[in-house]
């Protein structure tokens, strides 16, 4: 049992570092799994990589609470109104992944769930992150402030995360990548980011939970409350290296390090 929490300690730190840098948390836990498989069974195991997010979400809504909850913190009406439309655009943002993802989810990861695919979407994307970032060089962006950003910016935020959907993209690689495209300072792109992935993550790890059940052993609720724990812990650290990170720098080092990333993947799984 000791052993395997601290598997769990282990992958709940790669979950809370991956899922917030764009560089796919997925391609990771596939690596993570050769070596930190814990002696559950493969529904629970399943389950509890989709679980374990629960950690990040509780670290956004800890870190970016005042910006998300419309009330109190001294709001003034209009305060107030601007965080109503900021959620309006979360679930704007949200819906075409959930529109698509929801009824193809299983079919999704019967055809790209393999280390083949993913290590592909690495590269690619790692690559795509240093084309952006090196024709955008010293260019000035049009949305500065998570407030400013439109409908229409929401709706085409939305569409990139739906790239998402194949393993090895990564969601906030898609959705980071796309607001840089359509204009989004860093910054804003990062955090809007962050904000999407709360009604995302929240409703898949629910799925994933109604799907397995509610009926765990003890066993496994240590196993779900280290892991989402320890994720909750690194997101926080994660998160704001990140934007602290981006005030000063681009995305191109998270570009270089998929494409090794990718490259790793292919090596190890064709001379396994």
């Amino acid at each position: 049992m000791f052993v395997d929490v601290f598997k769990t300690i282990i992958l709940g730190i790669i979950e809370g570092i991956t899922e917030w840098l764009p560089i796919s948390s997925t391609g990771h836990m596939i690596i993570a799994e050769e070596f930190l498989k814990l002696e559950v069974s493969p529904e629970f195991w399943k389950m509890f990589l989709v679980v374990i997010q629960l950690g990040a979400i509780l670290a956004i809504v800890v870190l970016f609470f005042k910006n998300l909850f419309p009330w109190g913190f001294n709001k003034t009406k209009k305060e107030t109104k601007d965080t109503f439309n900021l959620w309006y655009k979360i679930i704007i943002g949200c819906l075409p992944a959930a529109l698509i993802g929801i009824p193809l989810s299983d079919k999704i990861d019967e055809l790209f769930f393999n280390p083949g695919t993913v290590a592909l979407m690495l590269i690619i994307y790692g690559i795509l992150f240093i084309i952006v970032e090196n024709k955008q060089k010293n260019k000035k962006y049009l949305v500065k402030e998570v407030n400013k950003i439109t409908y229409k910016d929401a709706i085409l935020v939305g569409l990139f995360q739906v790239l998402s959907l194949i393993p090895g993209t990564s969601r906030s690689g898609a959705t980071i990548l796309g607001g840089l495209i359509i204009g989004l300072d860093r910054t804003v792109a990062a955090s809007y980011t962050f904000y999407l992935a709360v009604p995302v993550m929240l409703g898949a790890s629910l799925i994933k939970i109604l799907e397995f059940g509610f009926v765990f052993s003890s066993f496994e609720i240590i196993i779900l409350i280290v892991g989402t724990l320890t994720a909750f812990i690194v997101s926080i650290l994660t998160i704001k290296l990140l934007l602290k990170y981006i005030k000063k720098n681009d995305f191109k080092v998270f570009g270089y390090y998929r494409i090794l990333l990718g490259l790793v993947v292919i090596l190890y799984f064709l001379l396994k």
